[in-house]
């Protein structure tokens, strides 16, 4: 078997010494450089970051889900400099005695205010802001343009008023991530492997009686079990919820003959999956497995198409116009033909979609890691079918990484 031809690799989750399995610090020290790389080819004297996906690429740090949407964690990472880092309080002592790739003196405990709870008027933004200038000037580069990927207005607007200039890092932060490395593509494996088997946990439970929410219970259960340190999100949607996709899950029960799709996004060390697969219970109509059919035809399309310097143009080209499947316009079927990019965040690039792909294309390039979506409505009206698989761009072509079967209808406890 050529190394080609062998299964991407998705070893045990542990540290072991007779297997060579992820190296973390060479992932640390590959996604610093990227992003150092992409500083470096900026106009920017440096980077100030909030989106968490981007604080874990530049820092390597993770304190948990629950300050995700906060905006009170930020680093810094200055042209030729190292980052520092301001965290949730005891979080950043936490980080001087176990996170050693950082300098102990970069770890700084932050407040900004909790999304508005502390106002401004308090004046820990204008301290925050203040110190953070300062230490532009001591990087010599506070009269260049500092790039932010996201930011609160009254931040925004502080950094402004002492004289700093903002201009958008999002767009360099996202083109730094966009090549996977070995290290990143098994951490996604391991993460797809794990959806693998509580896909064969829902199958066999999947029977008339049991709820929409229970499944969701059951992966929620199962993932975290295996190792999971984030379950996102689980979607679970049944009969006549099936067409319009409604996007989430229900107190549904579950009949006979539904047909049935799910969704499983959850990180494994931080890396994501989405991962769609849809199935039958107990039965199928000849509507079902045509609608079935033809979503599986278009992921084939689409998989066929991925190789180095084929653009999204070209991948979005081969699934049908929304009008084709019964909607008005591209943005009301968006996220229905769709590709996007997977990593740290569920949608990084590419995004793939003929409401984008058409006008702005990316080239595809060998350690690009994304999933594919389609979905196609069964002609009875109420049901549809929707498949998803996780591909990585190699030399050669798709490889990919989600493995619960899907080339046909799976019937779950058939009559």
């Amino acid at each position: 078997m050529t190394a080609e031809a062998a299964p991407l690799p998705a070893p045990g989750h542990m540290g072991v010494d007779y297997e060579q399995r992820v190296d973390f610090d060479r992932l640390r020290k590959y996604r610093l450089g990227r992003a150092k790389a992409s500083l470096e080819a900026s106009e920017c004297g440096a980077f100030l970051l909030f989106d968490f996906y981007n604080i874990r690429y530049v820092t390597q740090t993770w304190i948990g889900g629950a300050l995700g949407d906060k905006m009170t964690r930020y680093a810094l990472l200055t042209q030729g400099g190292e980052p520092k880092l301001w965290d949730f309080g005891s979080a950043a002592r936490h980080h001087r005695l176990y996170s050693p790739w950082l300098d102990p003196a970069d770890c700084h405990a932050g407040m900004l205010g909790l999304r508005g709870a502390i106002a401004p008027t308090a004046g820990l933004m204008e301290d925050a802001v203040r110190q953070i200038k300062g230490l532009l000037e001591d990087a010599g580069v506070a009269d260049a343009p500092v790039g932010v990927d996201i930011v609160e207005p009254p931040f925004l607007f502080e950094m402004q008023r002492q004289g700093l200039t903002v201009v958008d890092a999002q767009q360099l932060m996202l083109d730094a991530r966009v090549i996977k490395s070995r290290d990143e593509i098994m951490l996604l494996t391991q993460a797809a492997a794990m959806v693998d088997g509580v896909y064969q946990d829902i199958v066999e439970v999947l029977k008339p009686g049991i709820r929409e929410n229970e499944i969701v219970a059951l992966a929620n259960q199962r993932l975290y079990a295996m190792g999971s340190d984030q379950v996102e999100a689980i979607n679970a949607v049944s009969g006549e919820r099936c067409n319009p996709h409604p996007h989430n899950f229900s107190d549904r029960l579950i009949r006979p003959g539904d047909q049935a799709f799910f969704d499983i996004i959850h990180s494994f060390n931080g890396y994501r999956t989405c991962y769609y697969r849809t199935f039958n219970v107990g039965s199928a109509t000849p509507s079902q497995r045509d609608a079935y059919t033809r979503a599986r035809e278009w992921m084939d399309a689409s998989i066929a198409m991925i190789k180095p310097g084929v653009g999204t143009d070209d991948v979005a080209a081969v699934w049908p116009r929304a009008t084709e499947f019964g909607f008005e316009n591209e943005m009301a079927a968006f996220g229905l033909q769709f590709g996007h990019g997977l990593g740290l965040g569920l949608h990084e690039r590419p995004i793939i979609s003929r409401l984008n792909s058409m006008r702005q294309p990316i080239e595809l390039k060998p350690g690009m890691v994304f999933a594919l979506e389609t979905y196609c409505p069964a002609s009875d009206g109420f049901s549809a079918a929707r498949i998803e698989e996780e591909v990585v761009v190699t030399e050669t072509g798709a490889r990919i990484l989600t493995l619960f079967p899907a080339q046909d209808l799976v019937i779950a406890n058939p009559y």
